[in-house]
Parts: structure tokens; sequence; C-alpha cells
């Protein structure tokens, strides 16, 4: 918690981070200083700023926690039998398209790995691996959008897929679609903030067009209910396509715009046994999908 307050600034930022309320992680900061003896922050306005001493265990902070990773790595690769949790982070097409091929697969072969998942934005996975929040998360990349990359992080590809059009019912006969042709369409997307919003929206700047958003949604699922309902044009990955229903016709994109799936753990762990072992779970599963990675 004084880690994360350090690198925040704020409680609120601090408790946001780590999953719990600021009044719980306010009562453990009062209890760390009472143990200490000594004044670990003071507030300047709304922001909190670490005293001397405050700073200095901030630093001895992060040796333990590392400490503690290469404790874990250590105790596992003694164990003939891999036991342990591991918490992911994970979006909605990937935790319906993926992860239950993957975790049956890794139940059977190795049963005392067990994975607990935690959804959230695609845009907040690495962030909470990076804090600790997660010992993996999945994490998107797009042609059309690349990412800056952590390095604290490392990742190792599962998946590509590409990106589709999705059209009302009948309204484009062809089974193909360049992007300009749909320049004059509403479209249905979501955020410019979130990844796959951002990269769609360079995508048709990139095609010579300013897509017209008439709605803004974050959920797949309801983006493609109203493209059924004739209100707007979207894109859908591989894996979303098994969200659409009926009323939606898929169109390939005669400019390919794929999107890359990656699983990102802390550098420290890229030896855990268990961890390799999930990334291989989930590489067979999207083979089998038809989206290996070369």
């Amino acid at each position: 918690m004084l880690r994360e307050l350090h690198r925040r600034g704020t409680v609120t930022a601090a408790a946001a981070a780590l999953h719990y309320t600021a009044s719980a992680v306010s009562q453990q900061l009062a209890q760390l200083e009472r143990d200490v003896g000594s004044s670990l922050f003071e507030r300047l306005g709304r922001r909190v700023q670490l005293t001397d001493t405050g700073l200095v265990l901030a630093e001895h902070a992060e040796e333990i926690l590392g400490a503690v990773e290469r404790a874990t790595l250590a105790l596992e690769e003694t164990q003939a039998t891999v036991s342990v949790r591991l918490m992911a982070g994970v979006w909605a097409s990937v935790a319906s398209g993926l992860l239950p091929t993957a975790l049956t697969a890794l139940a059977t072969e190795h049963p005392g790995i067990r994975v607990r998942t935690r959804e959230l934005a695609p845009e907040d996975t690495a962030g909470a691996v990076r804090d600790g929040a997660l010992d993996f998360s999945f994490v998107i990349e797009y042609s059309s959008f690349p990412m800056t990359w952590d390095n604290g992080l490392e990742r190792t590809v599962i998946a590509v897929e590409r990106l589709h059009a999705a059209v009302p019912a009948g309204t484009v006969p062809a089974p193909t679609v360049a992007l300009p042709d749909l320049a004059e369409s509403p479209w249905i997307l979501a955020g410019p903030r979130s990844h796959f919003g951002r990269a769609v929206r360079i995508a048709c700047q990139s095609a010579g067009f300013e897509p017209t958003v008439d709605h803004e949604v974050g959920e797949q699922s309801t983006a493609l209910a109203m493209v059924a309902a004739g209100l707007g044009v979207t894109l859908v990955s591989d894996l979303g396509l098994a969200l659409c229903p009926p009323g939606v016709d898929i169109r390939a994109v005669t400019e390919p715009i794929t999107r890359t799936i990656s699983i990102a753990y802390r550098t420290g762990n890229a030896r855990r046994t268990s961890l390799q072992l999930v990334v291989d779970a989930v590489r067979k599963a999207a083979a089998e999908r038809g989206l290996a990675a070369q």
C-alpha cells in the first residue's frame, strides 16, 4: 500500500489500484505509521507526499516484494507437482473464447494450478500486473495502433486476430468491403480513450475518412445488437464473432486490420513453471480456434 501511495499520490488512487476501499488503505497505512513509530507521509492539498522516512521504507518495500516473487519461484522449482493459485486479468471475448478450453485442459493435465480471473478493461490489465494486483493478464495490440510497453513486464504472444466489418443484414451484398465504402455509414464504437476505439478510428483516418460515431458503447455484444437493429456498422474481432446475433452480416475488410493477443507478466515471474503451463494451455486453445501466432 505504501508503494502504491508513493506511485499514485493519493489514497483513493492507491486503493483503486489495489481493489480496496480508501478507508481500508487509510487504516492500514495509519497502522504502519504506528508500527514504524514515525510519520511516513504528509498531505499537500489533495495529494500525499512521502516523508524521508516513508521514502526509505518504500525503497525497502520494492526489495521485499521482489524477494517474495523470487521465493515463490524457488518454491515452485522444488516441487515435483506444481500447486499454486494465479490471478488473471481478462476481458469478455478472451474469457468466453479462449479460457474455457484452456482452463479445462489445464485442470486435467495440471490439477494443482488454479486460475482465478478478474474482468477489467483491456487498457487496465497490464497496469494491474505491474502493480502486483494480478499474476498475469491478457493484453492486446492493434496493427493500426502500436502500444508502448512497460520495461518491468514481459509478454508472450498467444494469438493473432483479424477485425471484420459487422453490418446490418443485406446492406453489403459482397463478401468483402473496403473501409472507405463504410465512410457514409453511422458507426457504433467504443470511446476514443479505449484501445479498440482508438485503433478503429486510426484505421478509418488512414483510409481517408473520420467515422461518424452515432453510438459510443464499450461492450462488443451491445454494439453488435445495435448493428442488428440497423443503427450502424462496427468492426469485430475473430473471437467476437461468437457474439453476433441474427441480423448481422460479417464482411472481410480489404485492408487487413489485425490485433495481437499476448499474456503479460512481471519480468521476475518469467521462469515460473505454473505461468508457462498456463501460457502453453492458452496457446493451444488459440491454435484450435485457428488463431495461432506465427
